[in-house]
């Protein structure tokens, strides 16, 4: 009832299950929306400025990406890599953009693989839910890093659904954890955000 309450207020459709087919299902888990309750409880604790701009990795049929624009008017870029998911994707910006003239920040969804997407200076919110493998995951975290090295600025890793995998990874990197929030009600013991967060030496 809540997750469609939700889409209905967006005016998109993001319920539902789409599994990978074929050579790609041991790199890519399938298609499961953040569960919206878990979003609300989320950024009530955690804001967006106006000079923030969100990457949401793995960002499905757009949930993640219509919410945060929706909630904070920032620019959001989308990537996803199932050509069917991000069709539905497409659609749904079409329909929220109609319903949503109002907010006048960017909103992107970019066709192609999370390990090969060309980070911009102005990214600095990164979101990830459980989107593919651990190996893809580091080498998404290593751009990333790479990125805020080249062009030096604070910037924040969120994580939903942290496998210890993923967890693992970050102990090697040069963010610093500084929240949890966890959702205890949905997805059980994983059911938590962890932030991650760069921040310049000369800061």
């Amino acid at each position: 009832m809540v997750e469609r309450t939700f889409d209905e207020a967006l005016n998109i459709h993001t319920i539902g299950v789409r599994e990978w087919k074929g050579k790609d299902e041991e790199k890519y888990n399938r298609y499961e929306a953040t569960p919206y309750e878990a979003l609300e409880m989320f950024f009530e604790q955690y804001e967006l400025e106006q000079t923030d701009t969100l990457v949401d990795f793995g960002s499905g049929e757009g949930r993640v990406s219509f919410y945060v624009h929706n909630r904070f008017n920032v620019p959001v870029t989308g990537i996803e890599n199932n050509d069917r998911t991000f069709e539905a994707a497409l659609s749904n910006k079409k329909s929220y953009r109609y319903r949503a003239a109002d907010k006048d920040a960017p909103i992107y969804f970019e066709y192609g693989l999370a390990e090969q997407y060309d980070i911009q200076p102005t990214d600095n919110r990164f979101f990830l839910f459980n989107p593919f493998s651990v190996t893809i995951f580091k080498q998404v975290i290593t751009n990333i890093v790479a990125s805020l090295e080249k062009d030096p600025r604070m910037a924040e890793v969120i994580l939903y659904y942290p496998l210890p995998a993923f967890k693992r990874v970050m102990k090697h990197t040069p963010l610093q954890k500084v929240k949890k929030v966890k959702v205890p009600r949905i997805h059980g013991k994983y059911g938590k955000f962890i932030i991650y967060r760069y921040t310049p030496e000369s800061e």
